[in-house]
C-alpha cells in the first residue's frame, strides 16, 4: 500500500483517514518530506502550523 498524505494537514499516513483531522481527503501525489521531532522548538513546524511530531509532506497535489 502506498503512503497517502492528508490534503488538510499534510501528514503522511498509511490508513484511509487522518487521525488528526479526521478527514478522508487523501492524496498519493505528493513530494518532499519533513520529519518533525520537537514541534515546540522547530521553526519549520511553526511556519507549517504543525503541533505534533510526525512525518509531513512539503507539497501535496
Amino acid at each position: 500500500m502506498a503512503e497517502m498524505v492528508c490534503r488538510e494537514c499534510h501528514r503522511i499516513l498509511k490508513g484511509q483517514t487522518c487521525p488528526i483531522c479526521g478527514t478522508g481527503n487523501l492524496s498519493s501525489d505528493w513530494s518532499g518530506m519533513v520529519i518533525i521531532i520537537d514541534p515546540q522548538k522547530s521553526e519549520i513546524a511553526k511556519k507549517m502550523g504543525i503541533e505534533s511530531k510526525d512525518r509531513y509532506a512539503l507539497k501535496v497535489r
